[in-house]
């Protein structure tokens, strides 16, 4: 027995070897016709071989010659080359030959972060004006994949470099395409980007395993990860349940869903949840299976003894809807949820409504939840609609049907950084420019050394300190004070203590945001101000104005005066009375008051009377600061800002995904 295990180990290591042997000259995903190289960097190729098989690569009049490695893998190294093109690279063995074209060297920036990095120029404001201009054949655009994997990769699933035209800009990250632009125009060189995104991911997400090792903020979370989906599916099912029954190892065998269509039945367990929305935005995140909604509603006696129409927006998987405990329907429905309800199947008063339904297939991405306007919720009836929408529905999980969870973004930390960066080391990079922070708003705190760690991981593992530029949080939300405390104040807060680290850089826009929506669609201005911030930092531009920040704060009597870097040509407000606001103002019992803000010699003098000696000055402290209007004359806003260090609301916060 040993020897024929010894036979077929051998005869398995052999075949697994001469498949690495066999294995024909490949290239790395990124490189294709059309790419940018980083100009006055050294550049390097990689991809794959037969083991120990001699690759020959060559540039314009540079050429190396490597061998592959015992994975066949190479990696070939040329010296760096000034802006120009279009080239040829030529990649040969002694049995193949690859050539890619169109190739130029210029500017490469890597745009990542979250869904507004990933918004894309085609839904941004004036789309179809810009798209018609964006006719820079010198700009490339390279978009990578979702993907999430538990161990780094090698090399992406999908992907090609793109030439900016009126026909592809629109599927360009739009801030990365309005950031490009500003540069070309600025610089004259190609600029290439590579844009890695994801819409709703958390920094953890983009954090390697073993740079949170190292590290005294994540050092924890590599040790509660899962190791694989299967313990990922676990995980999530077990918060699921601890969600609703407020024990995760409740027993599930002991739950009998035909309960559920008798009267009285406690439904006060069950999860709320908003129709019109996929439940990945409402706490039940990844969630695929099917479920159970719940709701009562009162109809009048006028509707009872006619026919009436069952409006749920959309849903294409199978459904079935109860009524006070009768089956109504059973079916699908592949455009909108009408169902005819027969007379005298609702009764005076109170009803309870049920529904059995499952994820929907079209759109795919949509998950677990219902489509729809709020308006498309309703029960229509000749006295009148009945109005479904106008509360949340109670929501359980089918748990004797299979049920299984996405991996999304946000499913496992470093899973992220695996898959969607990972694969781009060491292409040569001029630096990146990131958009995100949103999703990590209510654990601001921990970003204070979260966002830093990711910025030194990516740069060691780069083995370059490259310029790494972001979009400070926009408006959204609340325009609370700040005696109810701001997440999003705190995270505008640790980005500016990011900027600490060398090489980095903000844009502020606060000012560009809608309260009412996550995603403002004014790119635009984004693009350019994260330009402004490359131009000066990075390209050495030293009269290039960016935004004002809090410099020091000095308290003279009853009055806190307040002093900026970045002033520009000179401070102004923008309100046509005159009047500065977004300033607050507390003395040592920490009440904060609105206070009164006047510009005097590039400073800002703020008083309340209520406060004689102050001791802290807040500006912008809010989720939405819409009031905030301190800019300088080059109309740039002051960036959010705080003097004190007294506690704030997201302390105590820790990533446990």
């Amino acid at each position: 027995m040993k020897k024929t295990l010894i036979i077929l180990s051998f005869i398995c290591f052999q075949s697994f070897s001469q498949e690495k042997a066999n294995q024909s000259l490949k290239l790395a995903r990124l490189f294709s016709d059309h790419l940018v190289f980083q100009r006055d960097k050294p550049i390097k190729i990689w991809g794959w071989a037969g083991v120990g098989e001699r690759v020959e690569v060559s540039i314009g009049n540079q050429k190396n010659i490597v061998s592959t490695n015992s994975d066949g893998k190479w990696l070939a190294e040329l010296p760096a080359m000034p802006a120009g093109g279009p080239y040829d690279v030529f990649i040969k063995t002694k049995t193949k030959e690859i050539a890619i074209s169109d190739i130029l060297i210029g500017e490469v920036w890597l745009c990542s972060g979250q869904s507004n990095m990933e918004w894309k120029l085609k839904s941004a404001d004036n789309a179809t004006n810009e798209m018609a201009e964006a006719n820079y054949p010198m700009i490339r655009h390279f978009e990578v994949a979702h993907e999430v994997e538990f161990e780094p990769q090698d090399d992406l699933k999908s992907g090609e470099w793109k030439v900016c035209s009126p026909k592809t800009a629109g599927d360009f990250s739009a801030v990365g395409y309005f950031f490009a632009r500003d540069l070309y125009q600025k610089l004259k060189v190609p600029i290439g980007l590579i844009h890695s995104s994801w819409g709703g991911s958390q920094v953890e997400g983009w954090i390697s395993k073993k740079a949170m090792k190292e590290s005294d903020v994540l050092n924890y979370y590599p040790n509660i990860m899962p190791k694989n989906w299967n313990e990922d599916t676990d995980n999530w099912k077990r918060k699921l349940v601890e969600k609703i029954y407020g024990d995760k190892n409740y027993n599930l065998n002991s739950v009998k869903a035909s309960e559920y269509l008798k009267e009285g039945f406690n439904f006060n367990k069950w999860l709320r949840v908003d129709l019109g929305s996929s439940f990945d935005w409402q706490n039940i995140g990844a969630f695929r299976g099917n479920y159970f909604l719940q709701r009562t509603i009162e109809i009048p006696e006028s509707a009872v003894s006619e026919e009436s129409i069952f409006i749920f927006g959309r849903n294409n998987s199978k459904m079935e809807l109860y009524i006070n405990g009768n089956i109504i329907f059973s079916g699908t429905n592949e455009k909108n949820i009408a169902i005819k309800v027969p007379q005298n199947k609702w009764k005076k008063g109170t009803n309870s409504i049920i529904i059995k339904i499952g994820t929907t297939t079209n759109p795919p991405w949509f998950g677990a939840g219902i489509e729809g306007k709020s308006d498309e919720f309703y029960i229509e009836s000749s006295q009148g609609n009945i109005p479904l929408n106008n509360q949340k529905w109670n929501m359980c999980p089918v748990w004797d049907e299979p049920i299984t969870f996405a991996h999304f973004m946000n499913s496992v930390g470093t899973t992220i950084y695996n898959a969607m960066i990972a694969p781009l080391i060491p292409y040569g990079i001029q630096g990146t420019i990131w958009y995100q922070g949103e999703s990590n708003a209510g654990r601001a705190f921990q970003y204070r050394k979260s966002f830093p760690l990711m910025i030194q991981n990516w740069r060691k593992d780069w083995k370059d300190d490259f310029s790494f530029l972001f979009a400070q949080l926009s408006s959204y939300g609340k325009n609370q004070s700040s005696n109810e405390g701001s997440n999003w104040a705190e995270l505008r807060e640790a980005q500016n203590m990011t900027l600490s680290l060398p090489k980095t850089g903000m844009a502020v826009i606060t000012d560009i945001g809608n309260p009412d929506n996550i995603h403002p669609t004014n790119k635009l201005d984004v693009g350019k101000r994260l330009a402004l911030s490359a131009l000066k930092m990075t390209y050495n531009q030293s009269n290039t104005i960016i935004s004002p920040m809090f410099k020091e704060v000095k308290f003279v009597g009853n009055k806190a005066i307040v002093s900026f870097e970045n002033v520009g040509s000179t401070l102004m407000t923008k309100d046509k009375y005159g009047y500065l606001k977004g300033f607050e103002i507390a003395g040592d019992d920490k009440r904060f008051y609105y206070a009164q803000a006047q510009i005097k010699n590039n400073t800002v003098v703020i008083s309340h009377s209520n406060v004689n000696k102050p001791v802290s000055v807040r500006y912008a402290w809010a989720d939405a600061p819409i009031d905030a209007n301190l800019f300088n004359t080059e109309g740039l806003p002051a960036s959010p800002f705080r003097t004190d260090t007294w506690e704030g609301i997201t302390t105590k916060k820790q990533y446990e995904q």
